[in-house]
């Protein structure tokens, strides 16, 4: 959804999709935290590991991620290459993981981390198996073979679609800073426009920034309107909050999802207790998403 569009990008819709919704919500109750669930089963407390599988280990780990930062957090964000590397106790992981956080922390999106991108048919199994398999209320797409392959993700008006436009890695410039047309825009920003403008007639549509990059996610904000955008780079890849969050803020004040993973989900001693570990998980969301709305306040 665009409510306040910039002048010069037309509004695509003015319905509001569920999984947007839901984002709102949050942030009206400032919550603008997403916590990547990317868990690395060596890295996962012992106490979690003790005599069960790794995809046993990685279910328990989320589950209790999941209890001490729900009051934290705008969403989850589980990305599926960590559980599909596990093979079929890692896609049992995931599956289980999203029904708990629908069951444990109700109104909560998912995002699924897939990055998916084909054609026809094939976008259609894609799109069965994050939205009607796993159960996520949301997914990652890359955008290269346009609005008309994406169809079966974009025409979900269910579901939220995030669109890969700007990222937070070194070399993503490499391709989304080409310029693009007379005036040279920069690719990712002439796409996260294509993405509002084009793209989101059922208002579910979102693209992705990189908070190393406050620049660009200002150009890109400016082209969206009040588009969600997926904040990335935020914690350990070193992006500054104040900036991104000066950046990336919609007409509402709010209008982010500011992901991190290691930053939460490690932020215990490897051989702390259950209880312990938890406490201070829990405390690093909490931490991390204060900063978050005072950078917005």
């Amino acid at each position: 959804m665009i409510d306040s569009p910039h002048p010069d990008t037309p509004a695509a819709t003015m319905t509001t999709a569920p999984f947007v919704a839901a984002l709102r919500a949050r942030w009206a109750m400032g919550r603008h935290l997403c916590v990547g669930l990317d868990p690395l089963s060596e890295r996962i407390p012992a106490t979690f590991r003790h005599g069960v599988s790794p995809g046993e280990a990685v279910l328990a780990f989320n589950r209790a991620i999941v209890e001490a930062t729900h009051e934290h957090v705008c969403a989850y964000k589980p990305n599926a290459a960590w559980y599909e590397a596990l093979g079929d106790e890692g896609h049992r992981a995931l599956v289980a993981t999203v029904a708990g956080i629908h069951e444990m922390a109700p109104g909560i999106p998912v995002l699924l981390d897939a990055k998916r991108a084909d054609i026809g048919e094939t976008n259609e199994r894609y799109a069965t198996a994050a939205f009607d398999v796993i159960g996520a209320d949301a997914v990652t797409v890359h955008p290269w073979f346009g609005r008309e392959a994406l169809a079966p993700f974009l025409d979900r008006a269910d579901k939220g679609v995030i669109v890969m436009a700007a990222n937070s890695n070194p070399s993503a410039g490499e391709v989304q800073d080409l310029p693009i047309g007379a005036d040279g825009e920069p690719l990712a920003v002439h796409l996260a426009r294509q993405v509002a403008t084009t793209w989101n007639a059922h208002g579910n549509c979102g693209v992705t920034v990189g908070a190393t990059n406050p620049a660009r996610m200002a150009a890109i904000r400016a082209a969206v309107g009040d588009l969600p955008l997926l904040v990335l780079g935020i914690g350990a890849q070193g992006g500054d909050i104040a900036g991104a969050m000066a950046a990336g803020r919609d007409s509402h004040g709010a209008g982010m999802i500011v992901s991190t993973s290691r930053a939460v989900i490690y932020a215990a001693r490897p051989d702390a207790p259950a209880s312990e570990a938890m406490a201070t998980i829990g405390d690093a969301a909490a931490g991390l998403n204060t900063r978050l709305a005072a950078a917005l306040a």
